[in-house]
């Protein structure tokens, strides 16, 4: 079986952890949230990992650098669904920080690819 390039990037495989850790947690809403909260932060968990993905296919270094961009705004929106989460008591204290810090992470992992991308 082939692998293909953006399975290789630690920071896919940090996203796709990251994806099953938010359909983990959503599992906990409230069900009438399901097309609310729950579908909106599992669509932009999910889009941090397809951004990368699909960016791997293109071939200009400007066009991957800005797949990774659009990775780097749905991270950004996910942060703000976990806000959202944690206001409306869907998470507790621990569970907000810990999901805070797995963005940061990921967030700083994926500017990093972003300008070494742009450097080659």
């Amino acid at each position: 079986m082939h692998v293909y390039s953006f399975e290789k990037l630690e920071t896919w495989q940090k996203a796709r952890m990251f994806r099953k850790d938010i359909y983990n947690l959503t599992r906990k809403f409230p069900k009438d949230e399901t097309f609310g909260l729950t579908s909106q932060i599992k669509g932009s968990s999910s889009s941090i990992g397809d951004c990368l993905a699909e960016g791997s296919a293109r071939i200009t270094s400007k066009d991957k650098a800005h797949f990774i961009s659009m990775s780097y705004s749905s991270a950004i929106e996910t942060i703000n669904h976990i806000i959202g989460a944690y206001d409306l008591e869907y998470i507790n204290e621990d569970e907000y920080i810990s999901f805070r810090l797995k963005l940061d992470e990921l967030t700083n992992k994926l500017n990093a690819l972003r300008r070494s991308i742009l450097k080659n």
